[in-house]
């Protein structure tokens, strides 16, 4: 069996350098992962909404065309809202990358398996839908290529990372909403931008 990759070293992996790519953080730890990675106004880390970081990474990419935005995600995350799939694949928004890190477990809430780790197959549900331009990552080159499709192809991109589901410390992005939410807008916006 191959060695699963580390979820953090993949996340700075994929945001180094990142530029003015904006970062949806789904819910638990890869809202942690972004942070760890580096805070920063462009980011929107979830502290709720569980299963909501590909919808709302659809509609910042609707609202946003000539900007990339990516979603990190995980699995639990995504099973929750896998009709998410259909929508975003009739909408083609190109500018969207969905990456999803399955440690095929509920990290949250007690590592109960999800799904994935019973052989419910993520990469292959997007492609169900509709999804052109699907990748399963499983070691350090692809992960190379993933960074390059995020950066430089057109999506949808829709993305499963294997990755070991080590526990690692929790690295808590700022704890209010508002201010996260008035902190995106301004960064992707202007500075008036709370204000309209």
């Amino acid at each position: 069996m191959a060695e699963l990759l580390r979820r953090r070293k993949v996340v700075r992996e994929l945001l180094k350098n990142r530029g003015d790519l904006l970062i949806v953080g789904g819910l638990g730890s890869a809202a942690w992962d972004i942070t760890d990675a580096g805070d920063s106004p462009t980011s929107f880390p979830l502290w709720g909404a569980m299963g909501g970081a590909a919808l709302i990474g659809l509609g910042i990419a609707l609202a946003q065309p000539k900007k990339k935005v990516l979603v990190i995600t995980g699995d639990g995350d995504m099973l929750m809202a896998i009709g998410a799939l259909a929508t975003i694949s009739v909408q083609k928004p190109r500018n969207l990358s969905i990456v999803v890190l399955d440690n095929e477990h509920y990290a949250e809430t007690g590592m109960q398996p999800t799904h994935t780790g019973l052989g419910v197959d993520l990469a292959g549900m997007a492609k169900a839908a509709g999804f052109a331009h699907v990748m399963r990552v499983n070691n350090e080159s692809d992960v190379a290529e993933l960074r390059s499709e995020i950066y430089d192809s057109d999506g949808p991109l829709f993305s499963v990372v294997k990755i070991d589901p080590e526990k690692l410390p929790i690295v808590l992005p700022p704890r209010d909403g508002a201010y996260l939410k008035n902190r995106f807008r301004m960064a992707v916006l202007g500075a008036n931008a709370i204000y309209e």
